[in-house]
């Protein structure tokens, strides 16, 4: 049952965030055992079998429809018991949602006392050999991994963690001791073909109640899910139950095939409200053979993009809305060693047209580091080519350079800096080469502003050590001891001037 302090703890987070409503993934809530589910994904099986039965469902609706599916298919599904060891602080959420209590309240206390928690979750077989899909956010921060199978009364068996992805919150395990029988396993559907209106059913362990079956219709299909922040990811909506526990569980069709991972809920409360969803099947499947080898890689070109939208088109020299503009240039990257700059519309990715943020972002992804590709981009309102050799894209680092943005944005000196942008350079009239974060806010009479800054000056340099990024600038600011002096070079339009302000 949840308790008071997971109560509390809500209260402070939506107030931090501002956010009425949250969205919940079906996970760790401190409840008497915490509850916990995401998915992952197997090999493919024939599309029309339904695991268990000789016949192939026709995937029409009748009386039987959903017994029959429940029946054919809660076998391969499980329920996964996690033990995992957590700072006593770090009891809200679990695995990398604690990102985000650490960003607004820091790290515990060196030291201080860890506390063996138990959480549940769900998965589903998708080999004979013992290979079972759920999320990554289930079994992250695991020290030992127990699952259990329908019909087996008090029988548990140990796995471990072959491959985890925290973008598309995948993991896969491996049984390291099984039932003495054949394991029943999942039938993979195909996700592109969901449609809103269709019928599905999600089987999982919700609450720790262990197999429960629910059922709804897909609510929506593309849905953008951010499991990590500024990186997308496209899910199926459903009404069909989804509450802590079924993470990790799968989502049907009404052939009883896994068309997705149910992995989250929108709520302002730790149950459901009809506002599920599921990474698709498609995405998983895809990543299989890199969870195999456990190990994940994606490409990285080292920029942040933006939508070209129907009102700039034009002003970009383009004959429709298509492409992705280029916002920030990440210093070291790979954009940052080529000809790319601020404002490039990148329309093309080695020779294939580029239709938007997302389908930029996955050409990336699923190009491997260290490839050559030519980026087709508008600049100026002219075509021209950009060549680029493809990173690989470090999600652990990245988010930890995230936080210390977040968690050290005032620095002592009464200003909060952001990352400069093309749209940004442009409103405040910049010259097209100007590098560095933009002062998003000052403190009244604090040093910033008795110093001379302004909100919308460009910070260039501090301390005579050029920045092109707000963690660059904070990185030198907290060089600075207290009552210490920081020169900034500061642009204003086109003007470039020198300001002394002094750290409290």
């Amino acid at each position: 049952m949840a308790t008071r302090r997971n109560t509390l703890f809500s209260g402070m987070l939506i107030a931090v965030t501002s956010v009425a409503i949250g969205l919940v993934l079906a996970a760790r809530l401190d409840l008497v055992s915490d509850s916990a589910a995401q998915t992952f994904n197997a090999a493919p099986a024939p599309l029309a079998l339904a695991q268990g039965d000789s016949q192939p469902f026709t995937g029409q609706l009748g009386a039987n429809t959903f017994r029959d599916i429940a029946e054919a298919q809660s076998p391969m599904v499980v329920n996964i018991s996690i033990e995992s060891r957590r700072p006593a602080r770090d009891r809200f959420f679990g695995g990398d949602q604690d990102e985000l209590f650490r960003r607004f309240f820091g790290d515990p206390p060196e030291g201080e006392e860890e506390r063996r928690t138990q959480s549940a979750g769900t998965g589903f077989v998708i080999d004979g050999s013992g290979l079972i899909v759920t999320n990554n956010h289930v079994v992250a921060d695991a020290t030992r991994i127990e699952i259990s199978f329908f019909g087996d009364e008090g029988e548990s068996y140990e796995a471990e963690v072959v491959g985890r992805d925290r973008l598309t919150d995948s993991a896969l395990l491996r049984l390291t001791e099984r039932p003495d029988r054949p394991l029943p396993v999942a039938t993979f559907g195909d996700s592109d073909q969901m449609r809103p209106g269709d019928w599905v059913m999600a089987i999982g362990n919700p609450f720790n109640l262990g197999h429960t079956v629910t059922v709804g219709v897909v609510s929506a299909v593309g849905r953008p899910f951010y499991q990590v922040p500024g990186r997308p990811q496209q899910v199926i909506q459903t009404d069909a139950a989804i509450n802590p526990g079924n993470s990790g569980g799968p989502l049907l069709n009404l052939r009883g095939e896994v068309i997705g991972i149910n992995t989250a809920i929108v709520s302002d409360r730790p149950s459901n409200l009809g506002i599920g969803f599921a990474v698709p099947i498609n995405t998983v499947r895809d990543l299989l053979p890199q969870l195999r080898t456990g190990r994940v890689t994606r490409g990285r070109i080292g920029v942040q993009i933006q939508e070209v939208t129907d009102q700039d088109y034009d002003y970009h020299g383009l004959s429709e809305p298509m492409g992705a503009m280029v916002s920030v240039i990440q210093p070291d990257g790979p954009a940052d060693e080529s000809d790319l700059e601020l404002g490039d519309v990148i329309v093309s990715f080695d020779g294939e047209r580029v239709e938007d943020v997302a389908d930029l972002q996955r050409k990336v992804f699923d190009t491997p580091p260290g490839t050559r590709v030519d980026l087709g981009v508008y600049r100026d309102r002219e075509p021209t080519t950009v060549p680029i050799t493809v990173g690989e894209l470090d999600l652990e680092n990245e988010g930890r350079r995230a936080a210390v943005e977040v968690e050290d944005v005032s620095t002592g000196f009464g200003m909060n800096l952001q990352d400069l942008t093309a749209e940004t350079a442009r409103q405040l009239d910049l010259p097209r080469d100007t590098r560095g974060p933009v002062v998003s806010g000052v403190d009244p009479g604090g040093p910033a502003q008795v110093g001379g800054v302004r909100p919308g000056d460009v910070i260039t340099s501090v301390n005579r050590v050029p920045v092109a990024t707000a963690a660059d600038a904070i990185r030198e600011l907290n060089e600075v001891e207290e009552g210490g002096v920081a020169f900034l070079l500061i642009s204003r339009g086109e003007a470039q001037s020198v300001v002394r302000i002094t750290r409290e």
